[in-house]
């Protein structure tokens, strides 16, 4: 006799086409019932047998839809409902969101092959998508997912799209981003002073990709924001968008049509391969080689490698795909500020970089940069976690309490949002002591609880009182009468890595490991080389790099000589005065008789190693002296490393004897890449060395210098010899990102 089953499927489940998928795969077991979104993920009844509903289930779980994530699911017999066919059912919510939000998807294949064929209706349209493609997150208004929820509601469907809207044969059977050149989004060229271009909708890309073959810099309208590009062979019009966007060094990152340019240009993994033609489409980080068609130099001064990606977008494929050669494509923004997303702004700040801009009129809600990945020995390792990885994080285990918003750090910053029973870890925003990233940080927060219907009882920030992050969960804390708990950064970093890998219940005793430029200490000084012990739920610091002097504030961050100075005993500063002028010198002398603030940051620290080999004095970006030294370490091909701290016994690192013995060696004569590489490695037996004074054989490492790719490469070989166990961040990127979460972490499990 026929019974009624309710199947509840949770994880990535809305807008990745499931209800479609559970429709048709009912249709071929001629089984009757109804599927539905709700708040918890996708609702199932049947009317069936109990081994057919089981049958049914296991078919279902064994080949979801391919961007689909299913988490959890449950199966029970329910009291008796009649249904005389299969439907999709209008979604119902009963109660609060308690589901992973979809992320952006890159187009995929079938729609690729579709804006090509010239007897598709979708020629050339360049907002194609289907339930398997096509922007989520950016253009979602609350949830769950319905076309009602999103930008695309003011965009009614033409009687063509509905067909395929409700065709369970087709692969836009209801696909709540369906849209065409009849009903859908519309393109609109303009030049820098808002004069639009009268050209066609289907002549738009055309005169766009002529533009760049003429040396023309684009402001163009992704679904995610907007990008700046320019010819990528073009040593002069990359120059012009460096100056023209006040970015003199930072590297940018190069878009290619087809994987298949992309090999042509560079020898890369099966793993980078995978990760570039993902639904996630980052920019990854390759090795460049002597083939390339573009201008490395000019794209990436001084670096043997570049950013490379692949089209997410129908648009940007429908651009290469005419072009065919590869362009730079940058975030559009100005130095310092967010990603732009909206036409008015984009004209009035982009107008002064473009000479020419494409618009739509698409709006985008949660605007985001590009996802940014590298591969250490076949690892993955994140330096960006924004868009097609944001706002989830997703975990077989997930006991945190819920109401709980972290704020996270002031750089490189992100918020961690528990409103249920899952974990939202927000897209990269970058440096909050921008008026628009800190204005775009906090809209994002509101919109994020407005959509969760959420007000947070606790608010964690982080001990530094002058972190904009902190300032604002402040202000938050008591806006919603809710609890404001402070979280010293450094702790944040290791507890991000343990909860990444759920070892608090591990019973295992840890070392942590966390070198980073700067974070408010508990003592009060700047730390950044820090080594703590985690065990049963307690965290303790048990050493650090040596402490030395802390001079002109964020100015030190920015020019590696002055942390160089603070690292030379006095007998040996006039060696480097050359690098500053006299009346510096003389100010700086003085800083350094007065100064009582002092730091163990192991980021300055490579700094003044950069200096001491004359690589970088003053920075033009965000570590750009640690990024070259890198580069500089890597290229030395040979075996012969020096470890600076050889038989040396330390109870502390000594930060100055390191740069005593290399000042030494340098003075010597030996290899600069010797050198370079040399450092990394005494940094990474220090490591070793501290685990074995401990007798400790699990060791997990977070802060932004562990995006050093040598240096885990190093670590990781030290770590097999020496059988320890090294636990990085894989899920989430090593540098500040990641403090949001590892404050959640560190308030849910850290009973100090």
């Amino acid at each position: 006799m026929s019974k009624t089953f309710k199947i509840q499927i949770k994880g990535q489940v809305q807008g990745v086409g499931f209800r479609p998928f559970v429709f048709n795969l009912a249709q071929q077991l001629n089984i009757n019932g109804t599927v539905s979104n709700d708040e918890e993920g996708v609702i199932i009844k049947i009317n069936t047998s109990k081994e057919k509903a089981n049958s049914f289930l296991a078919t279902l779980l064994k080949n979801p839809p391919s961007v689909s994530i299913i988490s959890s699911y449950q199966i029970e017999e329910i009291d008796q409902q009649n249904f005389n066919d299969f439907s999709i059912v209008p979604s119902t919510l009963n109660g609060n969101i308690n589901i992973p939000l979809t992320p952006d998807f890159a187009i995929c294949n079938e729609c690729k092959e579709e804006i090509k064929d010239v007897e598709n209706k979708r020629y050339g349209y360049p907002f194609t998508t289907c339930v398997n493609c096509g922007p989520r997150y950016a253009i979602t208004s609350k949830f769950p997912f319905e076309r009602a929820h999103t930008a695309l509601v003011s965009f009614e469907m033409c009687p063509a799209c509905v067909k395929e809207y409700t065709d369970p044969t087709s692969r836009r059977f209801h696909s709540q981003t369906n849209s065409c050149s009849d009903c859908g989004i519309q393109l609109e060229l303009v030049d820098n002073e808002g004069n639009s271009v009268n050209v066609g909708q289907q002549k738009i890309i055309n005169k766009v990709a002529a533009y760049i073959s003429d040396g023309k810099i684009i402001a163009i309208k992704n679904t995610n924001g907007y990008l700046l590009c320019c010819d990528a062979t073009n040593p002069e019009v990359v120059e012009q968008l460096r100056q023209k966007k006040k970015r003199p060094n930072k590297p940018f990152a190069v878009l290619y049509d087809t994987i298949e340019s992309v090999l042509k240009d560079f020898q890369i993994t099966k793993k980078e391969e995978k990760s570039l033609t993902s639904t996630v489409a980052p920019i990854v980080i390759l090795e460049n080689t002597k083939n390339t068609q573009i201008v490395t130099e000019a794209i990436a001064p001084d670096l043997n490698q570049t950013g490379v990606l692949l089209p997410s977008s129908t648009l940007l494929v429908l651009l290469m795909d005419i072009l065919k050669t590869p362009i730079v494509c940058t975030s559009g923004n100005i130095h310092g500020s967010p990603i732009i997303s909206k036409n008015d702004i984009a004209q009035e700040k982009l107008g002064i970089i473009a000479d020419y801009l494409v618009h739509h009129n698409l709006p985008i809600q949660f605007p985001q940069d590009d996802s940014v990945v590298k591969f250490v020995d076949d690892k993955k390792v994140i330096l960006r976690r924004s868009r097609g990885f944001a706002p989830n994080y997703l975990t077989e285990r997930n006991n945190i309490e819920s109401g709980i918003l972290a704020m996270g750090a002031h750089l490189k910053s992100t918020f961690s949002l528990v409103p249920n029973t899952h974990i939202y870890v927000s897209q990269y925003f970058g440096n909050l002591d921008g008026y628009d990233v800190s204005e775009r940080y906090q809209k994002t927060i509101k919109q994020q609880l407005d959509v969760f219907n959420c007000s947070p009882k606790t608010v964690l920030i982080d001990a530094h009182p002058a972190y904009q992050s902190s300032i604002i969960g402040k202000e938050l804390s008591q806006s919603h009468n809710a609890q404001l708990v402070k979280i010293q950064h450094h702790k944040a970093h290791f507890a991000s890595v343990i909860g990444e890998h759920q070892l608090f219940d591990s019973g295992e005793k840890i070392l942590g490991v966390v070198f980073d430029g700067t974070g408010y200490g508990d003592d009060d000084a700047i730390w950044g080389g820090e080594f703590f012990i985690y065990e049963n739920h307690k965290m303790e610091r048990v050493n650090h790099f040596e402490y030395y002097d802390w001079l002109a504030n964020d100015k030190m961050a920015q020019e590696p000589r002055i942390a160089l100075l603070s690292l030379l005993e006095t007998d040996n500063r006039h060696y480097i005065k050359d690098k500053f002028s006299d009346i510096e010198w003389k100010l700086y002398r003085k800083m350094l008789q007065n100064n009582v603030l002092k730091t163990s940051s192991v980021g300055r620290l490579f700094d003044a190693v950069a200096s001491v080999l004359n690589i970088k004095d003053i920075n033009t970006f965000e570590a750009e002296a640690s990024m070259l030294l890198e580069n500089c370490a890597l290229t030395y091909s040979k075996n012969y490393y020096i470890d600076f701290l050889h038989n040396i016994n330390f109870d502390t690192v000594p930060s100055k004897l390191i740069i005593e013995k290399l000042i030494s060696a340098h003075n010597s004569g030996f290899d600069k890449k010797r050198l370079a590489h040399s450092f990394i490695y005494t940094l990474a037996k220090s490591i070793i060395t501290i685990s074995q004074k401990y007798n400790i054989h699990v060791i997990a490492c977070s802060g932004g210098v562990f995006q050093n790719s040598l240096l885990i490469k190093i670590l990781t070989q030290l770590s097999k010899s020496h059988k320890i166990k090294l636990k990085l961040n894989r899920k989430l990127s090593a540098n500040d990102e990641n403090i949001s979460f590892g404050q959640l972490m560190y308030f849910q499990n850290i009973k100090n």
